[in-house]
């Protein structure tokens, strides 16, 4: 493994170890799902890594929203914040009471972080034909949908927790939607970065 991965492998190790022990000690069945798609996402982003050498940006942004992920399902938040549901941890609390939450905040945050490593993988692919890998606005919107996508799949992850266990976090067809339009807002967010950091790169 090249040298640079190993702070983020030790990283992401260490929080996935410590939230599989809350979620155990706890006997929270509906993380250790998750923990158990964490696991398999990482050897994707492996294998991705492997073929397309993702940035060590891309690397960190991934850990870093795996890590946002466990505190949000596992981590308490104080009887004076308000929070949506009667679960108190970081994923029901209110910034901005009836506006915005911490949910939000995650998934543009992640969906945008994996529009960022489709677009590499893209990029990539379309180097290894000898094409042009420029972030044109029709392959920004190709990375945009593929981030927008693996949001459908995260919301389908989920359907399938409230299937295998009884009592979850997951919310309704309300929470469902507002998750697709933080995951939006994020992709979107996303491109525009991607645009912007290309043409101050192509200045300089």
């Amino acid at each position: 493994m090249d040298a640079r991965l190993w702070p983020v492998a030790a990283f992401t190790s260490l929080y996935l170890m410590a939230a599989s022990y809350v979620a155990v000690s706890r006997g929270n069945f509906e993380f250790l799902i998750y923990i158990a798609v964490m696991l398999i996402l990482i050897g994707v982003v492996w294998l991705l890594h492997r073929n397309v050498s993702l940035s060590l940006g891309v690397l960190w942004g991934l850990s870093i929203w795996g890590a946002a992920h466990m505190a949000g399902g596992l981590v308490a938040v104080p009887e004076s914040w308000p929070i949506n549901g009667d679960i108190r941890v970081l994923y029901s609390w209110w910034l901005i009471p009836d506006l915005l939450k911490f949910d939000h905040i995650v998934h543009a945050y992640g969906f945008g972080i994996a529009t960022w490593a489709c677009w590499q993988g893209l990029r990539a692919a379309i180097r290894r034909q000898g094409g042009d890998a420029h972030p044109t606005g029709g392959l920004l919107i190709l990375s945009a949908a593929a981030g927008m996508g693996l949001g459908a799949m995260n919301e389908l992850v989920e359907f399938i927790a409230t299937l295998l266990v009884p009592e979850t976090n997951v919310g309704g067809y309300f929470n469902t939607g507002w998750d697709l339009v933080s995951n939006l807002v994020g992709v979107v967010i996303a491109a525009m970065l991607i645009f912007a950091f290309s043409g101050r790169s192509k200045k300089s």
